[in-house]
């Protein structure tokens, strides 16, 4: 009881005064492990066995590839491409914004990152032809959201990681997932489109301007023919496939299309190795605090009251659901699937739910906690890129996030939707 109070009453405490979120696990980690005479060393023992994963070097390899990809001209010329589709019908430059929020998922998986790409190269073009400011910055950061559903996806490699599932079978479910989110986005840009009369482009689509344009993407398309193809086909694990990633990149980059020069190198490595260090940080002291949270048995008492509630699987899926979301309002998405994955996932395996099915649960759930302050990284992210303040961003995203949840919430009920295509 009493380390239960100084782990999580401390890691309270630490992130209520500020601290930031790895460190607040390491240092309430090791504070407990004094009531338990645990030596401290064990910390970095466990923080060390988190961290001593095949599956997660994609990560870093992933962030490389979509700083590449970004550097590069590839998100520019899939902005184009898309552009040349959809730009001329009524609210088109909002299609373009969910559908080349989709593309840019299946190269980065990452919601910041897909948030930062598309908005730094859309957002200006849809200020200009007269959208909401606020409703677009709205759009973007829930379309951002496809970042860690469509594949590949950052959270869902730490959660296969985490389980011993397929990581190759979750970004299958994420493709359906993702589909389903990109529909409901696309329509409910149809219906404000009119509803609140947003412009539209003069003319008709340019056959020449669109040929273009894709001949022009064409490398940038095949990047996620590449990076999934290597996966499904059985030819490359997902780790071999992101460094894959970043090899193909950087030589578009560089050489098709030119945009990468020599001394542009060191600084996109830099980046990559400041974002990768902050997600790999929070992940090793999220298995130590999670290893601590079993071994003192608090894990152990929690998965007893929680079977003694009886709780059919639907109704424990909707009961995880709504806790995911509440800690997805405080917690960063990959500290909440490390930290409450382990805890969780033997409940659910012990109910008969498939794997998959709550890793879209897990994953889904963490997604709208970048949507919902106070910690919205893609609020913040849509802020830095737009210059509007969080609650105009929070105010214009509510038709979008009511959406996105309402299809988070299908997923939860109906487990065919994340098992269907699976063998």
């Amino acid at each position: 009881m009493i380390t239960g109070l100084i782990l999580f009453g401390g890691f309270a405490v630490l992130l209520v005064i500020g601290v930031p979120i790895a460190v607040a696990l390491g240092v309430a980690t090791m504070a407990a492990m004094f009531s338990l005479d645990i030596p401290v060393a064990v910390v970095a023992q466990r923080v060390f066995t988190g961290l001593d994963s095949t599956a997660i070097m994609a990560i870093p390899f992933f962030v490389l590839a979509g700083n590449l990809m970004s550097s590069g001209g590839i998100s520019r010329r899939l902005v184009d491409f898309v552009n040349s589709i959809v730009g001329k019908a009524q609210g088109g430059m909002a299609f373009a914004m969910v559908a080349a929020c989709a593309f840019f998922a299946a190269l980065s998986g990452s919601a910041p990152a897909t948030v930062v790409a598309i908005g730094s190269m859309l957002y200006p073009e849809v200020v200009r032809l007269g959208y909401p400011k606020a409703r677009s910055a709205g759009l973007l950061a829930v379309s951002g959201g496809l970042g860690p559903i469509i594949p590949p996806s950052i959270i869902m490699v730490v959660y296969g990681t985490i389980t011993n599932s397929s990581i190759g079978d979750m970004f299958t479910a994420g493709l359906v997932a993702g589909a389903m989110i990109v529909v409901v986005l696309t329509a409910l840009c149809w219906y404000l489109a009119r509803r609140e009369n947003w412009p539209r482009e003069s003319g008709k689509l340019d056959v020449a301007t669109f040929l273009r344009s894709a001949l022009h993407a064409l490398p940038a398309v095949f990047l996620p023919v590449l990076i999934l193809g290597g996966i499904y086909s059985g030819m490359q694990t997902p780790t071999e496939s992101a460094a894959t990633a970043v090899v193909y990149a950087f030589v578009v980059g560089t050489f098709v299309y030119c945009e990468i020069k020599p001394s542009d190198v060191w600084g996109i490595i830099r980046d990559s190795a400041k974002g990768s260090a902050m997600i790999l940080f929070i992940i090793g002291t999220s298995t130590a605090f999670s290893w601590l949270f079993t071994f003192s048995g608090i894990s152990r008492s929690l998965t007893a009251t929680i079977i003694g509630f009886d709780l059919a699987p639907l109704m424990f899926c909707l009961v995880v659901a709504v806790v995911l979301l509440i800690f997805g309002t405080f917690l960063e998405g990959v500290a909440t699937c490390v930290l409450l994955v382990p805890v969780l996932w033997p409940i659910a395996d012990s109910l008969g739910i498939n794997v998959i099915h709550f890793g879209m649960i897990v994953c889904i759930a963490n997604v709208i906690g970048t949507m919902t302050p106070p910690v919205a990284v893609n609020l913040f992210a849509a802020s830095s890129v737009t210059g509007l303040r969080m609650e105009e961003i929070a105010r214009g995203e509510m038709p979008f996030l009511i959406g996105y949840t309402g299809v988070f919430f299908l997923v939860v009920c109906v487990p065919w939707f994340s098992t269907f295509f699976l063998r």
